[in-house]
């Protein structure tokens, strides 16, 4: 049996027929075409799916459409820099050349975001664990980690 549910996505409210044992990443990606969410491990592991849910990074892939209801959900197709062009998050991604094949980019740009909206500075060793949970089989991480540096990092 459906159930017909209000989702706010990327600041719009949305109103969808959903199974409640349907994932949000197969509702974000499947059902609203939001294709920044990954499709990876579908079991929590590789960060591939990471969106926000008011303001806290998870894994869609585990996280069932349901619970988001009455939340907001974020995707890296939401984010906007103040003149509505990138966001300094996905700028610095560019700049370290943290973008190697992009499958995991948008987890790891949705886990900055968090990390960014906290207003602390981390080590680069707090980093490595803030970022634990995404698989990147393009790099050895350095470029993702001065990426993130540069926004939340204390440069070192």
């Amino acid at each position: 049996m459906l159930n017909i549910i209000t989702l706010n996505v990327n600041g719009k409210d949305r109103e969808l027929a959903v199974d409640p044992r349907e994932s949000l990443l197969e509702t974000l990606r499947n059902r609203l075409g939001l294709t920044s969410v990954k499709k990876g491990c579908e079991v929590g592991e590789c960060g591939a799916c990471t969106v926000l849910v008011d303001g806290q990074a998870v894994d869609s892939c585990i996280y069932l459409t349901m619970w988001a209801v009455g939340k907001k959900i974020l995707t890296t197709e939401g984010l906007k820099g103040p003149d509505g062009g990138l966001t300094e998050i996905q700028q610095a991604f560019i700049d370290e050349a943290a973008v190697q094949c992009g499958f995991c980019t948008p987890g790891l740009i949705m886990t900055a975001v968090e990390i960014a909206g906290s207003g602390r500075k981390y080590s680069r060793e707090e980093l490595k664990k803030l970022i634990s949970g995404h698989l990147c089989r393009c790099t050895g991480y350095e470029n993702i980690l001065r990426a993130i540096e540069k926004i939340a990092g204390n440069g070192t």
